[in-house]
């Protein structure tokens, strides 16, 4: 059996695996990357990246080459329902601060839709750019033992037919809903019992939009009198959709189902189209139990597993992805023991929990409607019924399409990597984003420059913002870090915006962007907050 060594091995070359890599790569970590298939995204899956994702493929400069092989800049993000294309509108949320470029009013980048399709590729090719990289298809993952200091793992290369023998210091689990390491593991998922039961059926379909009167719009929800049963998902703004449909008797039975005649239906006449191709899939609504077990770690549907409707499964994923990179890299660097990794658990799992319990939520709104049997029908009554179920249905379902509140506003308290201030937590919310630089929140963004956000001065080392010429002298605080081997960058800012949306002297940030300290002046005890921050006293 060939044998390989490499610090880090991640399981599975999706999204979260890829950006994983990408992230580890630019940090100088050497990895391996693993997966069964052979990196050919065949069929569509997760289509939006929110803003803070986006703010991740800033950093990895992918952000321009989403916004080129995703939705086109001038289509809109809109979220439409109605009883089929050629029938009645019922309502309409508008998201004009999603997809094409500039800013918006709290981040340097827009949510835009890029299927993995597309994104995959993006993500492969930067991750492979990194010298310490290494990515090897069709290679089937089959066990993996923890020893005292490492990790055994054995793979099956498909193209060779020959089993390999890894050996790792850690192994990053990104493969997936189906894990079987977390089975392996004997970690159970948790939540919802909730489970569909739908079918995803590709199709092109060239310029839908000139073929009924609604106009163009990224999400397409068919209420039926029974509720809202299918959708439409605009993939690439041009000929490319994924037609959703929900059902025990179609998941069951693919083969018998009619897609011709469904899609059909929702358009409301014939038009000029081609099913690509039809798959199965279920929905749950589930958080793993734990999200390590000694030098194994689970990310993105290993971890944790929802129903799309909000948009928040590859979003969540990537977030684990970014706070777990920086932290192997301080361990493998020599600045952080392995007590620093203890707190990827403590800070994603509620965050998990949170998004999963949103998409429940959302999902739970949808599967509840009654519209009733007039909801189609040209009369008064039907009109009165769609009137009605508009007024039930657009506060829900804002709620579901606009989720700045949750994809900015997520925070990490506590954490025992985090050196609170004693401010009150802010109120939780889910479409409004309020801005914070309180300890173990994402650091608020705000242009010094054009085109150069707060956020770039992020990534890389700890960060630690004086505010002011006349904010206090750092030498403590940067001895202790500079004499315990903890990067370190200090930047000075003479501007009163900042300083007034940060509110602080001094403020430290994280690699992943996260503040972890701040005050007017600096700690008493500087070596005491180095330690935290690197997880000495965990």
């Amino acid at each position: 059996m060939t044998s390989i060594e490499t610090p880090i091995l991640i399981v599975g070359a999706g999204p979260v695996g890829l950006a994983l890599a990408a992230d580890l790569g630019t940090r100088g970590v050497p990895c391996l990357v693993v997966e069964q298939g052979d990196g050919t995204p065949d069929h569509p899956r997760a289509s939006v990246l929110n803003a803070r994702s986006m703010e991740f493929m800033r950093r990895l400069g992918l952000a321009d080459a989403i916004r080129r092989d995703g939705t086109p800049e001038d289509f809109p993000h809109t979220a439409l329902y109605c009883t089929t294309l050629t029938g009645f509108e019922i309502a309409r949320i508008e998201r004009p601060h999603h997809g094409g470029r500039g800013a918006s009013a709290d981040s340097p980048e827009r949510p835009q839709r890029c299927n993995q399709i597309w994104l995959d590729p993006i993500l492969r090719a930067r991750a492979a750019n990194e010298d310490g990289v290494s990515l090897r298809y069709r290679c089937r993952f089959e066990t993996a033992a923890e020893h005292a200091d490492h990790v055994l793992a054995t793979v099956h290369d498909l193209a060779s037919d020959q089993r390999i023998a890894i050996v790792a210091r850690y192994l990053v689990d990104c493969s997936g809903g189906h894990s079987p390491i977390r089975r392996a593991l004997n970690i159970d998922m948790n939540g919802s019992n909730y489970l569909g039961y739908f079918l995803s059926v590709f199709v092109r379909a060239p310029e839908l939009w000139t073929h009924h009167d609604m106009g163009k719009a990224a999400l397409i929800n068919f209420v039926e009198p029974k509720g809202l049963w299918r959708n439409l998902i605009s993939l690439n703004g041009r000929e490319l959709y994924r037609f959703g449909i929900r059902g025990k008797a179609y998941y069951d039975a693919p083969e018998k189902v009619d897609t011709e005649r469904l899609f059909n239906e929702v358009v409301g006449k014939r038009v000029p189209h081609e099913i690509i191709s039809v798959r199965r899939w279920t929905a749950r609504n589930v958080v793993a139990d734990k999200y390590h077990a000694g030098r194994i770690f689970l990310a993105g549907d290993a971890a944790h597993l929802n129903h799309p409707a909000a948009g928040l499964g590859m979003n969540t994923g990537l977030g684990d992805a970014f706070d777990l990179g920086w932290k192997l890299a301080a361990v493998h660097d020599g600045w952080a023991s392995a007590s620093l990794l203890g707190s990827y658990e403590i800070e994603r799992r509620p965050v998990g929990r949170r998004n999963v319990g949103h998409a429940d939520e959302s999902h739970a709104n949808d599967r509840e409607q009654q519209p009733g049997p007039a909801i189609a029908d040209a009369t008064p009554d039907g009109a009165r019924a769609r009137q009605a179920l508009a007024a039930a249905i657009v506060p829900a379902q804002t709620r579901k399409v606009i989720t700045d509140g949750l994809a900015l506003g997520y925070r990490y308290d506590p954490s025992p990597i985090v050196w609170p201030d004693g401010t009150p937590a802010p109120a939780d919310t889910v479409t409004d984003y309020r801005p914070t630089a309180r300890p173990g929140s994402r650091a608020p963004h705000i242009f010094l420059a054009p085109d150069r956000s707060t956020l770039d001065l992020f990534g890389q080392s700890f960060v630690l913002l004086r505010l002011g010429t006349q904010a206090p002298d750092p030498s403590p605080l940067a001895g202790a870090f500079a004499q315990r081997g903890v990067p370190l960058t200090i930047e000075t800012i003479d501007n009163p915006a900042v300083a007034a949306l940060y509110e602080r002297a001094l403020v430290l940030v994280r690699p992943d962007g996260h503040v972890a300290w701040r005050a007017d002046a600096v700690p008493s005890d500087p070596p005491a907050l180095a330690d935290r921050l690197r997880g000495a006293s965990a």
